[in-house]
């Protein structure tokens, strides 16, 4: 059972740019390009969790829903999902200890934790197996941060990197 991280960060370690704007990730990668090992990934896990923002953030790119796994999203204001994504989508509230372990119990062992807050929220609770993080190589000076103050450091291992277009650095980093 693994709880893993897989997400982008500015060089300054920004998710999201001071207008919470992703614009710049999608310069470093132009869509056509390879997907930097994202399905390979997706192949792993049994389940994804994120937040209500990231969410909402997918179904602003006005695409196609991307995930054929199920998505569980962390919401205490909403009430529904949806109609096109229902049987995709569920809603989930609660303690987060509470919440996968009632996941493991249903078979999704190792889920993919997505979203800025989501992910600080599972770190404060020590609660992240794997991170992989990609570099781009921009320097946004401001926006929203991957990480927030922890209670107490979290030691990782680091694993490897890999390298694509000459210019995104992908790393790899288990708990120690």
């Amino acid at each position: 059972m693994s709880n893993i991280v897989y997400i982008a960060t500015s060089l300054d370690g920004y998710i999201a740019d001071k207008n919470h704007q992703l614009d710049w990730l999608h310069e470093a990668a132009p869509s056509g390009q390879s997907d930097f090992g994202f399905s390979e990934f997706l192949q792993r896990i049994d389940a994804i969790i994120m937040g209500r923002n990231t969410l909402e953030t997918i179904l602003s790119f006005g695409c196609e829903w991307p995930y054929q796994k199920p998505v569980f999203i962390l919401s205490n204001t909403l009430t529904d999902v949806p109609s096109t994504l229902q049987g995709k989508v569920f809603l989930e509230k609660g303690k987060l200890q509470d919440i996968v372990g009632r996941l493991n119990k249903n078979g999704y062992n190792n889920l993919y934790i997505d979203g800025g807050i989501t992910i600080q929220s599972f770190l404060k609770e020590d609660m992240i197996d794997e991170m992989i993080i990609s570099t781009i190589p921009t320097l946004l000076g401001g926006g929203i941060h991957l990480f927030s103050d922890l209670k107490n450091p979290l030691k990782f291992k680091y694993l490897k990197s890999e390298i694509y277009l000459d210019t995104i650095v992908k790393n790899y980093y288990v708990r120690e």
